[in-house]
């Protein structure tokens, strides 16, 4: 296998920067409506925030290692954090000058962001009474000269800069102090009144800057100057490796660790005059590797996800509303429906309610005797939580195993699991050294078949309306019986099992992922069909890699739909142009993984949790099955298929970080979600109809057949 560094092997870092200026190019089509194009840039910006806490804080990490025996790592390590921070210069450009071109397009559409300088004294008196009764109280200064590091202060946050005199100081002496926006209870913008059917609104930012005297009265301080700023801790959390603490006291450390993180980057207003500028980079103390950025007036851009839309529906995407499958919805067992035959919905085009209903039945069902599931991320209010305890109270086995890893979402599934437990049902969490990133559900049976649920996202009600994802229902019994061998593998890790037909890691997924791709190269050398075809969000495996270039260098066709880091170059001339992949932004967020090979004629479909990166082969329990069902595997076939051919939302990924538009010639423009949701729609309509002609048909039928009534 060659070494990652050669030039066959894109580094993983480098690939998801090309990836998230896929998201940044969004934002910058003028036929994406303009509200959403300001979600594009509070995507990249939220991207790039989280990113920095955890990737680009492991390599300075490496890099600041003074261990003779790292040494090697320690200057490639270097030598990435100059790429990647002159690629995040190069794009910090491109942002700014979309965000431009944005903001003066709402204007054209009515919509005003004023600036501090910029509101006449009616509004001036509307803005200062808005503090009095929103902000006063919770704006509180802290002068830099008062601490030696930002120690307290949260890197989710803006903050302000402030620059101030004294009236009649002769000398002109400068004050400096800094402020926290409060932005999670007040917002980030703040709505004015409409005048002649125009809408403006301002920065918290600005509101803060004309209320500056009120923010320090009767201290006697004049020439108020204010500069944003924001700053990036280090996330990468520091897990207690005593062995004597549990799990549970392991990630709760870990959680209040990461409040305590290093800085690492600073962005700050070009404007922001030097003096000032001196105090708040001696407060977070970087060093010569952190990146030091300057930008425009306005940081913490992650906020346009949460754009006031001024009553403008129309400058948004036209909304989609799931379709409930009729299969899977109304008053029929849905316990029953799945043992007659596999059931499949495809979010967020099809309803989550249809798993929600599943397990509310299974809640209740006499039938059901217990329910086994895989917990990762969970919605705020989660109705998959609330369904579980309705189940445990009401008498079955339940176990759940959640994932105390999640990133960013451990002190929520701490809190979860602590009321699962008091509600008496069996929390697992995790296994030690492996994350469980896994989708399953497991529902026994008194009597019949037992059932499985296979995802590949999330049993999480938020995710399901924003990310596509694929979720089997099935009471085959081999599927479901190595269902039930994953959980019995996470209550007792490290113990031997195999599994006859879900492929697991970190067992063997790898091994038969390598099968199936030598498997092609057999058929195309023996002339049978042979093909390629996955849909995945990462492949940075280096075996993986390497095994895709040598099936596309046997002349495999070799055709990937990769969302996000994708280590391969399809260029490379020994691949003879039998690689291509395409990669789509739109909105929603492809997530869903599935897996096709030719076999020869005999097709091979998978779905599961797993995408092709070290973490997930190596690291952690994912599960992929083999889809049986013709129909389920024809929808998951429509599904990568549409997705290659998308010449509205595709871009080519080729490893330069161009990320061109797809072009295929001789068709008409063609955009694979719309396609996807509209078929969905239409056919989910001519079942309804369908069904509704044979309820017709059989009242007839009984009135026809009705004995006269007789007085």
């Amino acid at each position: 296998m060659k070494s990652k560094t050669e030039k066959n092997y894109l580094e993983r870092d480098i690939s998801w920067m090309y990836f998230n200026r896929r998201i940044l190019q969004e934002a910058e089509k003028e036929n994406v409506p303009l509200l959403e194009r300001m979600s594009f840039l509070g995507i990249y910006s939220n991207n790039l925030d989280e990113f920095f806490r955890v990737r680009m804080a492991t390599h300075s990490r490496v890099a600041e290692c003074e261990e003779n025996s790292v040494k090697a790592a320690r200057t490639e390590a270097v030598a990435l954090l100059k790429e990647l921070n002159r690629l995040n210069a190069q794009y910090s450009k491109e942002f700014e000058q979309a965000n431009q071109v944005i903001i003066k397009a709402l204007q054209e559409k009515g919509i005003y962001l004023l600036k501090d300088t910029e509101v006449d004294e009616e509004q001036l008196q509307l803005v200062r009474a808005y503090y009095e009764q929103n902000l006063n109280g919770r704006i509180m200064p802290i002068w830099f000269s008062a601490i030696k590091m930002f120690d307290l202060e949260k890197d989710e946050n803006i903050y302000l800069a402030i620059r101030m005199h004294r009236k009649n100081d002769a000398g002109k002496k400068a004050y400096y102090a800094f402020v926290e926006l409060p932005v999670s209870t007040c917002g980030r913008f703040v709505r004015l009144p409409d005048r002649e059917r125009k809408s403006y609104l301002m920065y918290l930012d600005d509101v803060i800057r004309c209320c500056l005297p009120l923010l320090f009265r009767g201290q006697d301080y004049t020439d108020f100057e204010a500069y944003s700023f924001k700053f990036t801790r280090d996330a990468e959390m520091e897990i207690d490796n005593d062995l004597r603490n549990g799990m549970l006291q392991k990630v709760s450390k870990g959680v209040k660790s990461r409040k305590r993180g290093a800085p690492l980057r600073v962005v700050f207003d070009a404007a922001m005059p030097k003096g000032l500028l001196r105090q708040v980079i001696d407060a977070l103390n970087l060093d010569k590797l952190d990146t030091v950025l300057s930008g425009g007036r306005y940081h913490n851009h992650k906020d346009y996800m949460r754009f006031p839309d001024c009553d403008k529906k129309h400058l948004k995407y036209e909304p989609w509303e799931p379709i409930h499958k009729c299969e899977l919805d109304g008053d029929v067992s849905l316990l029953k429906q799945i043992r007659n035959h596999d059931r499949f919905i495809h979010v967020p085009y099809h309803s989550f309610d249809a798993y929600i209903n599943l397990l509310q039945e299974a809640a209740i069902s006499r039938e059901v005797k217990g329910i086994k599931t895989t917990l990762y991320r969970l919605a705020k209010d989660s109705k998959v939580v609330k369904a579980l305890i309705c189940a445990a109270r009401n008498g079955k086995k339940v176990t759940v195993v959640i994932e105390l890893m999640a990133r960013f979402d451990e002190a929520s599934n701490i809190d979860w699991s602590k009321k699962m437990q008091e509600a008496g049902i069996h929390v697992i969490f995790g296994v030690e050294g492996l994350k469980v990133h896994s989708k399953l559900t497991y529902i026994a049976m008194k009597t019949g078949a037992n059932i499985a649920v296979i995802s590949t996202g999330n049993f999480h009600e938020g995710n399901a309306r924003a990310y596509t994802d694929c979720m089997l229902m099935t009471a085959s019994r081999p599927i479901v019986n190595d269902v039930l061998s994953v959980f019995r593998f996470i209550e007792r890790p490290y113990t031997p099992i195999r599994f006859k037909e879900l492929l697991v890691s970190p067992n063997e997924m790898r091994q038969k992922f390598i099968r199936l791709i030598n498997e092609e190269i057999r058929n195309r050398e023996a002339g049978k069909p042979a093909g390629i075809t996955v849909k995945i969000n990462h492949i940075t495996d280096p075996i993986m890699v390497k095994k895709l270039y040598d099936a596309a260098g046997h002349g495999v066709p070799v055709r990937l739909l990769v969302r996000g880091n994708c280590s391969l170059i399809p260029t490379l001339p020994e691949l003879n142009d039998n690689m291509h992949i395409v990669g789509i932004i739109d909105r929603y967020l492809e997530h869903s993984r599935i897996f096709i090979f030719e076999a020869g004629g005999e097709e091979k479909v998978f779905m599961g949790s797993a995408d092709w990166m070290p973490r997930n082969l190596d690291n952690r329990v994912e599960v992929v099955t083999p889809v049986y069902c013709p129909e389920i595997k024809a929808d998951l076939k429509r599904v990568v298929e549409w997705g290659l051919k998308d010449t509205c939302q595709g871009r080519i990924v080729d490893g330069t970080g161009r990320n061109l538009p797809l072009v295929i010639p001789g068709t008409s423009p063609f955009r694979s979600q719309e396609a996807l949701y509209r078929v969905y729609l239409e056919e989910e309509m001519r079942l309804r109809e369908a069904a509704a002609r044979v309820a017709a048909s059989e009242e007839a039928a009984q009135e026809t057949h009705q004995e006269p009534i007789t007085q």
